[in-house]
């Protein structure tokens, strides 16, 4: 069969869509990624800090650190996030420069502000209510979000949800609509922290909660019941309890709230970590 002249263009359009729609299918969708993966992989992946999958829709690239009391970090897609630091700016060396540092109410052990002020703040968004922003403007963020309860901010491509933290029944300690946890959803996780919180009503409609740090130390917060009843209500896939040091120094029955947990919501796995390990322990172990 002869082509004539006028019909190459055609013939040399059809051959290059061909072309494009194989390499199509020889890709993986983004969506797809790590979908084959065995657990023994994605558990590698999470035990590795800095993963070089993190914000390629890998399973859990978010890496936690826990760090005093109610305060923790979190590295993901190359972004260092610090959430109430307090104890000291030397607890944090390894996240001296954060980019995000999210602070979730105004008391001393939550907004340290001597602790912040030996951080490198230069690049740092400050995300916090506004009792908080009020009580820092004498520190230079590189910028500043103020989120009341249920504000979102899209940080870098990335959902930062402020929600409720408040003592139930009231009082004038953590009072109603002052104050936050967050839900940060990061790739593919949602982590929740709930700050200072009783059990309140609208915590209990949270859903599809990856990791969650829930706090409970009396009189301050939540009883491990109730911190067990919150739990169970919004089922996150891991509940890691912190903040749970009483007021009279004693430290809540965590094996306890484990046992709670497991009775009414044995699909919610509970990893119990030493949350009040000085900086030279952590060191020497």
């Amino acid at each position: 069969m002869t082509i004539s002249a006028k019909h190459i263009p055609h013939l040399l359009f059809l051959l290059f869509l061909s072309l494009a729609l194989f390499a199509a299918c020889g890709r993986p969708d983004g969506e797809d990624i790590g979908e084959e993966q065995s657990d023994r992989e994605v558990d590698e992946f999470i035990e590795h800090p800095g993963n070089p999958l993190a914000g390629s829709g890998q399973a859990s690239p978010v890496d936690v650190f826990p760090f005093y009391h109610g305060s923790l970090g979190m590295r993901y897609a190359g972004l260092d996030i610090l959430i109430d630091p307090y104890d000291g700016a030397e607890r944090y060396e390894r996240f001296s420069a954060p980019d995000l540092v999210l602070i979730t109410h105004t008391h001393p052990d939550h907004m340290d502000t001597k602790t912040l002020s030996g951080l490198d703040l230069s690049k740092a968004t400050l995300v916090a209510p506004q009792a908080v922003m009020n009580g820092l403007s004498g520190l230079k963020f590189a910028e500043r979000e103020m989120l009341a309860n249920g504000d979102t901010l899209d940080y870098k491509g990335n959902l930062i949800l402020a929600v409720p933290a408040y003592n139930v029944p009231p009082t004038n300690g953590h009072p109603k609509g002052q104050f936050n946890g967050y839900v940060l959803e990061l790739g593919k996780e949602r982590v929740y922290v709930s700050g200072d919180t009783g059990p309140a009503p609208e915590l209990k409609e949270l859903r599809n909660i990856d990791m969650a740090f829930v706090s409970m130390n009396e009189p301050y917060t939540m009883s491990i019941d109730s911190a067990a009843s919150l739990v169970t209500a919004i089922r996150p896939k891991l509940v890691r309890p912190y903040h749970y040091r009483n007021k009279d120094g004693s430290f809540a029955d965590l094996k306890e709230f484990r046992r709670l947990v497991q009775e009414d919501a044995p699909g919610v796995r509970v990893l119990i970590e030493d949350w009040y390990v000085e900086p030279d322990e952590k060191e020497s172990k």
